[in-house]
């Protein structure tokens, strides 16, 4: 049985080295950790990056630092398992990322100058391509949630300069995508709705409002995320008062329901 690794560590690499060796020995002595693979991680990686999304939203700091652990952990692991077929280890992937950022950095690294964020996002996107990208777009992850997808294509595209010049431009374009949408339910008979169309105004509603959003420095995640929690908090609550009021939310008028709601809000 291998020794347990020393249970503090005064430097980062010295914690970095800890965790290595357990990961060494979990792989080599445990049944679970022997069995994995990297497709039998993936699913739990996705779990642990949300469940850091959650600490950040909540503004946990102790939960925040345990997530990031985990997600430590999980890289590390992967580094692990493909160490064992030859493919990298844990140093290529380290010394990948580290020839990357200053790759990507020529203002901090080199001789070029920039003049604020704008400039560096535009010199990445520009590196990006010489790297051999075939399009701005294509690092954008085809499996991302849609929402985010919307704010990355507008970062990347803002990146090399397809952008609105003002922001009032932008909400001009938020009314007239919001009238277009109006316009697919104007006919009396719902049977005459055009639904496929009116989606994809409903979208393009959606994709101008994300943009727009961009413009005034909202996270557009980050705040409906915000707002689903806001809604879980107040709903709950009404379903707490109605239960001791001993009443049913089925069987209450909206208007008994609002006095709860406009409680909820008030809180």
């Amino acid at each position: 049985m291998p020794l347990t690794p020393p249970s503090t560590a005064a430097t980062a690499e010295t914690a970095f080295t800890r965790l290595l060796t357990i990961m060494d020995d979990l792989r080599m002595n445990c049944p679970w950790d022997k069995k994995q693979t990297l497709e039998s991680l993936r699913h739990l990686t996705i779990e642990e990056t949300y469940e850091l999304s959650d600490a950040i939203l909540g503004g946990d700091m102790s939960e925040i630092k345990k997530e990031l652990g985990d997600i430590m952990l999980h890289l590390v692991f992967y580094s692990r398992i493909a160490s064992e077929t030859n493919d990298f280890n844990i140093t290529d992937v380290l010394n990948g990322i580290c020839e990357k950022l200053i790759i990507r950095h020529p203002h901090i690294y080199s001789d070029t100058e920039v003049k604020d964020e704008q400039d560096v996002k535009r010199n990445w996107e520009q590196i990006k391509l010489k790297e051999g990208n075939k399009s701005v777009l294509g690092g954008v992850p085809a499996s991302l949630p849609a929402l985010v997808k919307a704010s990355r294509i507008q970062e990347k595209a803002c990146g090399v300069g397809f952008d609105w010049e003002e922001k009032s431009q932008v909400w001009e374009k938020v009314e007239e995508e919001m009238q277009e949408f109006r316009n697919e339910f104007n006919a009396e008979d719902d049977s005459k709705i055009d639904h496929d169309k009116a989606e994809s105004e409903f979208g393009d509603l959606l994709f101008s409002l994300i943009n727009y959003a961009r413009f005034i420095n909202i996270n557009p995640e980050d705040a409906l995320e915000k707002t689903n929690r806001k809604f879980i908090k107040r709903f709950q609550y009404l379903e707490s008062k109605a239960k001791e009021s001993g009443r049913e939310l089925h069987a209450m008028s909206l208007a008994e329901m609002d006095v709860f709601w406009n409680e909820a809000k008030k809180l």
